[in-house]
């Protein structure tokens, strides 16, 4: 009965500490992550044609100035109110479940990179079958180029895609093989390089050296995880968001868009919102991953 409470007591230590950094880190970063959808839904078109199309983007920055001059300041949140539901959770159970594989994969008496990495890639696909239905909704949301005022409620999209979809392949679980192929790699890298490197790195005892040192390796991670995982992502924002042409599917399967992508629009469009992503996952990755280690610590001290 001891082990049994104990399990569960750690067990929400870690739900705890996940969640707190997970809802600090979508708030912060969200704006960074809309930005990355919208250049990530954008085919590749001739130089002409941009020029006369106020929502074609060029770039991070430009697509910064077009959102706020025609959208509003306001609609660089726009769908974070799915990331705000499923965050908690969502990071809860990736660092919960990240421990549980981790003693699953742990083959001999200490952890390996291969441990960290194989339960990183576990939690990941934990993850995303979790939160499928949020990011479809998510991805609808920020597709959507109208004044934020003017936009309809999450709770209106949701019913929408369920009402003309249903809960399936071709409503909330829409792209589910890519959100697999997405979180699954970037928490494998994530991990796995996170807790090879910091066991390697010394540990100091000043605190602002000890919060460097897990800030730049959350950093790297993030980073890393990125330029691994975003073809996946590309891919993932293509099912999910509107076709190019209404009422005829063009992005179904997760190859076959990735493929698609590559024949139409050549290697590079499959890095399509790249540079926001590592703004985002490279910070956000390391503010997630300090966050998580003192909240952890200081539930740990509080109910120890």
């Amino acid at each position: 009965m001891g082990d049994v409470r104990k399990a569960l007591k750690e067990g929400a230590m870690h739900v705890g500490a996940g969640g707190s950094a997970g809802f600090v880190e979508v708030c912060i970063m969200h704006p960074l992550d809309l930005v990355k959808t919208r250049l990530q839904l954008q085919q590749t078109r001739v130089a002409a044609a941009s020029h006369s199309d106020p929502h074609y983007y060029t770039g991070l920055i430009d697509c910064m100035k077009k959102m706020y001059r025609h959208e509003g300041v306001t609609s660089f949140w726009k769908g974070i109110v799915p990331p705000i539901l499923a965050e908690t959770p969502k990071r809860a159970v990736k660092f919960a479940t990240f421990e549980q594989y981790k003693k699953l994969f742990t083959f001999g008496e200490a952890a390996t990179p291969l441990t960290f990495s194989l339960a990183g890639l576990a939690a990941g696909l934990t993850e995303g079958l979790l939160i499928n239905p949020f990011e479809v909704v998510k991805v609808t949301l920020q597709s959507n180029k109208e004044l934020a005022k003017q936009m309809p409620t999450t709770w209106a999209v949701t019913r929408q895609i369920v009402r003309d979809n249903g809960m399936g392949s071709k409503g909330l679980f829409k792209g589910l093989t890519a959100t697999f192929g997405r979180n699954g790699v970037f928490n494998m890298v994530y991990f796995g390089f996170y807790h090879s490197v910091k066991n390697i790195v010394p540990e100091s005892k000043d605190p602002i050296l000890e919060f460097s040192r897990k800030f730049a390796i959350g950093f790297a991670s993030g980073i890393l995880g990125s330029l691994a995982n975003i073809p996946f992502d590309v891919a993932k924002s293509r099912i999910q968001g509107p076709q190019p042409t209404p009422g005829i599917v063009k992005y179904s399967s997760t190859s076959g868009t990735i493929l698609l992508v590559y024949k139409e629009e050549g290697f590079a469009a499959l890095y399509k919102g790249l540079l926001p992503k590592v703004l985002r996952l490279g910070p956000g990755g390391a503010i997630m991953l300090v966050l998580y280690d003192y909240v952890y610590n200081l539930l740990k001290v509080t109910f120890d």
